[in-house]
């Protein structure tokens, strides 16, 4: 299965699906890191795994359209089969979810619908949830809206502090994205689960 993985941060979920020889055994090729930000540290983790990568900054183009249209010509020679969102910072429009409709998996830090958006772990945590965790998710029009695919819980300890929760969601994400994508791989090998 052809993918391509979208970030703006740090990589940490890029670097557990590439790293993982059990996804790449499962027949998962990953072909391309496009990254909306050019001093991003997933850059620099991408070329240590000498996986291509496509820097496109929205500020480069005069809207969301033609943005997003550049990934597209970008994707179509790598015939990409799905996309995998991991920690990418922009909203997905039209433009990108017609070409690719149920096919952009996305990992958001808390149980959905729960602290959608933006600072989710630190929203959990300042309002002292005692339960907080990761879902993966289809993209659809809306902001951490579209179907589910699986939630974890992770509990959060007396002695949490934001950064200790945060490395402990951090870890769950990393576990469950890795997963996801392999009974995806799976089920388009035809195994049955």
């Amino acid at each position: 299965m052809r993918v391509a993985i979208f970030a703006s941060g740090s990589g940490s979920n890029f670097e557990a699906i590439a790293r993982s020889k059990e996804l790449s055994e499962a027949g998962l090729e990953i072909e391309l890191l496009v990254c909306d930000q050019k001093d991003a540290q997933v850059i620099k983790r991408a070329q240590k795994l000498k996986i291509p990568v496509f820097i496109n900054q929205l500020t480069d183009f005069p809207d969301r359209g033609t943005y997003e249209q550049a990934i597209i010509e970008k994707l179509k020679p790598l015939k990409i089969e799905y996309i995998l969102l991991a920690g990418y910072m922009r909203v997905v429009t039209e433009v990108l979810l017609s070409e690719y409709t149920n096919r952009i998996i996305n990992i958001h830090p808390s149980l959905l619908p729960k602290y959608s958006g933006l600072d989710a772990i630190k929203r959990a945590y300042e309002a002292n949830d005692e339960v907080t965790g990761v879902t993966i998710h289809y993209i659809d029009e809306g902001v951490d809206t579209g179907p589910i695919i699986k939630q974890s819980k992770v509990i959060r300890l007396k002695s949490d502090t934001e950064s200790n929760l945060e490395d402990r969601i951090h870890q769950t994400e990393h576990q469950m994205y890795r997963q996801v994508v392999l009974d995806l791989l799976n089920k388009n090998n035809g195994v049955v689960e």
